[in-house]
């Protein structure tokens, strides 16, 4: 009988060449190359990652306060750190999409290697040197926007385009993420605000327990350097070339993108 095991090494190699514009972006993955399942669709995004480059941040989500989380890894080609006070500038021929999001980012400082306890919560806020504001750039290496299923948007990065870090407070332990208020404006004009923490998933500290136990483990473990970036708390507003976007994070912090 032919051996059709699943081989995430062609899938990953055809978002690749996509992404580098060698070739026409698909619709989706072929039948044959698409992953079934998230563990699937993980080892595709980890064959991506680990072809693109160095891991210098995580996205981590869900889609309420009880599902399980998701995950990607962010590589050094595509994570800014706004300079202090400064917007950062994009080119929008970068992006096939540009869809954006306030986020709240935490910065790791130290490792958290894979292990077989589980890391506490009083262990990963230790491990955290700063909370700030970003606005993610959602963006696909797919034809189309959100035409795909779960599993080939998970492969694809789950959807990132772009992480850009603002200001933010290295008082950890004093940021309530949940009390949070927020807002995201484009071109100046309010396009989502909420009074107090407008993420689905609820905590993000149980976010980043999940990644540094469960999540993170195939890629060799969280690492001290790293960002993560805990899942939008305004939902995805998709603008065009040539806008200016700002999170504001209210008594914590504020990033802006310009996108050209």
């Amino acid at each position: 009988m032919p051996d059709t095991a699943f081989d995430p090494f062609v899938s990953a190699a055809l978002l690749t060449m996509a992404r580098l514009g060698r070739t026409p972006r698909p619709l989706d993955l072929p039948a044959a190359l698409r992953p079934q399942d998230a563990a699937q669709a993980y080892a595709v995004q980890d064959a991506v990652v680990r072809e693109r480059g160095e891991i210098v941040g995580w996205k981590v989500g869900a889609a309420s306060p009880q599902a399980l989380p998701a995950r990607a890894a962010l590589t050094h080609d595509s994570v800014w750190v706004a300079p202090a006070g400064q917007p950062v500038r994009l080119p929008a021929a970068g992006f096939a999409v540009m869809g954006v999001e306030a986020e709240l980012v935490y910065e790791l400082g130290a490792d958290l290697p894979a292990r077989a306890a589980p890391y506490s919560a009083a262990e990963l806020l230790a491990a955290m040197v700063s909370v700030r504001a970003a606005i993610e750039v959602c963006d696909t290496r797919y034809a189309a926007w959100a035409q795909q299923g779960e599993w080939s948007r998970l492969a694809d990065q789950a959807c990132h385009g772009a992480l850009i870090v603002g200001s933010g407070t290295t008082d950890v332990a004093a940021v309530q993420p949940l009390a949070q208020g927020v807002t995201l404006s484009v071109n100046g004009a309010v396009a989502v605000q909420h009074a107090a923490w407008g993420n689905p998933a609820g905590d993000p500290l149980r976010l980043l327990a999940w990644l540094a136990n469960e999540g993170a483990r195939s890629l060799g473990g969280l690492r001290a350097g790293q960002w993560v970036t805990t899942g939008s708390c305004t939902g995805t507003v998709l603008v065009a070339p040539g806008t200016v976007v700002v999170a504001d994070f209210p008594g914590l912090g504020r990033a802006e993108l310009q996108l050209g």
